[in-house]
């Protein structure tokens, strides 16, 4: 399975394929693979098919002989004709950002005020330094468990669409944790991306919330140094729905109404998903690339299907 995605799949955060839950639908004859959950009546699809195109006709017809239907999320624009051939409403609902590691820099007036919550990080006593994930599992566990608390207690741990630790494919990834005073201050595990903007992806991070400022700042820095002199060309900051919507971005089968739906979940929706917290995360690191993402619908747009995807992704 991880080597069809790395020969096939141009999706930077195609890794997240291999997450424990996800289920594989594969054909005889066919090369590649279709990766989902179910969620109430509908087969929610990560990415489109990685490898042969038509993949989706004979997913789509086993969706409808279970009786569900398919929504698919985090499709890239590569994949668009595929699913708007098949009959599907295709519409741009947010888009991932990559910064090229040959030309990043922290130099610079645009990167002061990183610079200065990295250093105050420092000041404070942290020490970044890449470990061993197994070794470090309890530790990560306690911490996300402070995490979630501090959120309220109807927030739950997303899953699907994000990464995860743990799992037969673990010894891929990478970890990089920030300590004070030998206690977990946070981290940041990263996965391989593989296709034309090849590197690694910034999957799944957590904090203390008690911490200081500059904690997530100064772990990440600390990897794209590791990364950069590894010869690594992109780190990938991942999917943020909602995000970088542009009307260069649209597609032929788009829905109007559904279109409207992003817009304003883009301009008033942070109860739903904090889209603004996490892009203003992102940008602070100058992405270099801005690479839309999709959702598809077979046949129409739908709200049901569209909070399917939540479910999916353990949201609701």
């Amino acid at each position: 399975m991880r080597t069809v995605l790395e020969e096939y799949s141009d999706n930077p955060s195609a890794f997240l394929a291999l997450n424990s839950g996800n289920s594989h639908f594969t054909v005889p004859g066919l090369d590649g693979v279709i990766t989902y959950r179910e969620a109430g009546r509908r087969l929610v699809q990560f990415g489109g098919p990685v490898g042969d195109p038509a993949l989706l006709a004979h997913f789509t017809a086993f969706a409808r002989a279970t009786r569900r239907r398919v929504v698919a999320i985090q499709v890239q624009a590569d994949d668009v004709p595929v699913y708007e051939a098949a009959g599907y409403t295709v519409n741009q609902v947010g888009a991932s950002y990559a910064v090229d590691l040959a030309r990043f820099t922290l130099r610079g007036k645009k990167f002061v005020r990183l610079r200065n919550k990295i250093a105050r990080a420092t000041r404070s006593g942290l020490i970044v330094k890449e470990v061993g994930q197994p070794d470090w599992h309890d530790r990560m566990k306690a911490l996300d468990a402070r995490w979630l608390a501090a959120k309220g207690k109807h927030t739950k741990e997303l899953e699907f669409l994000v990464g995860e630790y743990g799992g037969a494919h673990q010894q891929h990834r990478r970890l990089f944790v920030g300590t004070i005073e030998g206690e977990l201050a946070g981290y940041v595990s990263y996965s391989p991306a593989y296709g034309s903007r090849p590197g690694w992806l910034h999957d799944l991070s957590r904090r203390r919330p008690d911490g200081p400022p500059g904690v997530m700042e100064a772990i990440n820095s600390t990897a794209i140094d590791a990364f950069r002199s590894e010869g690594a060309a992109w780190l990938h900051f991942g999917f943020t729905p909602f995000t970088g919507l542009a009307a260069d971005f649209d597609t032929r089968t788009r829905s109007g109404w559904f279109a409207w739906l992003v817009r304003q979940l883009a301009a008033r929706g942070a109860a739903v998903y904090p889209a603004a917290t996490q892009l203003a995360y992102k940008e602070k690191w100058g992405p270099h690339a801005v690479i839309p993402e999709y959702i598809a619908f077979q046949g129409r747009a739908s709200v049901y299907g569209f909070l399917q995807v939540f479910k999916a992704a353990n949201a609701l």
